[in-house]
């Protein structure tokens, strides 16, 4: 087991990505993808997930935790994959917690740029989000989209079964197929031409989502939209960019190491990867 606070034996200046899984393992491919000569450090609370049915004080407490983990290993920009982390935790870490404590380092979420996206392919004025039960709660992607567009219409469907079949390897099993249909079956009624998967976990139903929805339907998925938009960020804050170490590292912990985190973090990865263990406290 890794304390919380592990030295380096090289100083680095990570990219940190941060999910209460491992579905944003699905994102920081994207980000590798498109930004590949980076340090990146990924941190997984895969031992507390799905943070979708926890109250938004609990949301934020474990994301400080992260925060705090990541900053102290190495980290001078965090990105938040968990949307229900960004909905409940990010703008309070941002504006209260940022300030005095890492006031020359950034936190960054997924919900915004996702918004933005859907705002600019939906025709109809009809976007769909599918989220976990807590972002559906909060209210921030209607927030968001009306906030970019007040003409949009927004159905929102919480999943509160797919974070944990995805996470027990089951995705692919009858009841899974049974479960998704019951889920996008309102969104298909409500006549949404643009549906935003609004948890980092759904990236590995995608394909079978996009089947379900139809060719008519755009599907908004971040792990294809936050890599644009951090290197759009990047660009813009040449500050922030020029502490970043570029050595190609990338760095796995899970506060719960398991079969599951190995097999399905590969396959999200796209790579075999190989986790640490910590604890968040």
């Amino acid at each position: 087991m890794v304390d919380c606070v592990e030295m380096a034996k090289k100083k680095k200046a990570y990219i940190g990505v941060f999910d209460s899984g491992f579905g944003g393992i699905n994102v920081l491919r994207g980000i590798v993808k498109a930004l590949p000569a980076y340090d990146y450090l990924y941190v997984g609370d895969t031992a507390r997930t799905p943070y979708g049915a926890r109250s938004a004080d609990t949301v934020y407490a474990f994301t400080r935790q992260a925060v705090d983990f990541m900053f102290a290993n190495g980290c001078e920009l965090v990105v938040l994959a968990c949307n229900t982390a960004s909905s409940d935790a990010l703008r309070r870490i941002q504006q209260e917690y940022m300030p005095k404590h890492y006031p020359n380092k950034r936190v960054l979420g997924v919900l915004i740029p996702a918004a933005e996206e859907a705002a600019a392919k939906t025709a109809n004025r009809k976007v769909g989000v599918m989220a976990t039960a807590g972002t559906v709660r909060s209210g921030a992607f209607v927030r968001e989209l009306v906030k970019i567009d007040p003409t949009i219409r927004v159905a929102q469907q919480a999943c509160p079964l797919l974070v944990p079949l995805v996470e027990a390897g089951e995705y692919q099993s009858p009841a899974a197929v049974l479960i998704l249909e019951a889920y996008l079956k309102p969104l298909r009624r409500s006549g949404v031409d643009t549906l935003i998967l609004g948890c980092t976990h759904y990236g590995i139903l995608e394909r079978q989502i996009r089947r379900a929805m139809g060719p008519g339907v755009r599907v908004v998925s971040e792990a294809t939209i936050v890599p644009k938009k951090l290197k759009a960020y990047l660009t813009r804050h040449p500050e922030i960019e020029r502490k970043l170490s570029k050595g190609g590292e990338r760095v796995f912990y899970s506060t719960d190491l398991t079969d599951a985190f190995s097999a399905l973090g590969s396959k999200f990865f796209g790579k075999p990867i190989k986790a640490k263990k910590i604890t968040l406290q």
